[in-house]
């Protein structure tokens, strides 16, 4: 835990491309906000994206959402992956196809490297189906490691591949508390 009722700025990747994924992202913004203290958003728009690594599946809907917690990153994870095998996030190939996925993406301004955890995320510079969503929520962010904003970073973004905006919405707007 952080220091008694100091909430942390966190932001959390989400994305689906087996089963219902719209439900599956909705079912995961309502658990993440219905953690003690935790206040969510903003919450980005979702977006349809090319899976990248294994090109052979679906293609996945992502968004980033906002929270602020007074939780550490350690904790978070543990809590999302918790989520993940509640929603019914079944094993499989790397980067191959799943029910939920939940990413840390950044913890604050924290930098963290652990065997099993590193924040920012690995990826995150690389990874246009995340720098997106993230931009429309907190473009002037900055990236702790690379000291550039999220701006900064989409617009030099190796990554070619298709992310769209869609016009679809979580159905359970209760879900979504903006602090």
């Amino acid at each position: 835990m952080s220091a008694q009722g100091e909430l942390t700025r966190v932001y959390v990747g989400l994305g689906s491309n087996r089963g219902d994924r719209l439900e599956f992202l909705d079912r995961a913004v309502a658990e993440l906000g219905a953690l003690e203290e935790t206040r969510i958003g903003p919450c980005s728009s979702v977006y349809e994206t090319e899976p990248v690594g294994v090109k052979e599946q679906r293609e996945f809907l992502n968004m980033v959402v906002g929270l602020a917690m007074p939780v550490s990153p350690h904790h978070l994870y543990e809590t999302m992956k918790a989520i993940e095998s509640k929603i019914g996030r079944v094993s499989s190939t790397r980067w191959g196809p799943r029910e939920i996925d939940l990413d840390i993406l950044y913890f604050g301004g924290r930098i963290l490297k652990t065997s099993g955890l590193e924040i920012p995320h690995a990826e995150v510079a690389r990874r246009r189906f995340v720098l997106e969503p993230m931009a429309e929520i907190a473009p002037d962010f900055v990236d702790p490691v690379r000291m550039l904003t999220i701006r900064q970073l989409l617009a030099a973004c190796p990554d070619t591949s298709a992310v769209r905006k869609t016009a679809l919405r979580l159905h359970s707007t209760t879900a979504v508390k903006v602090p």
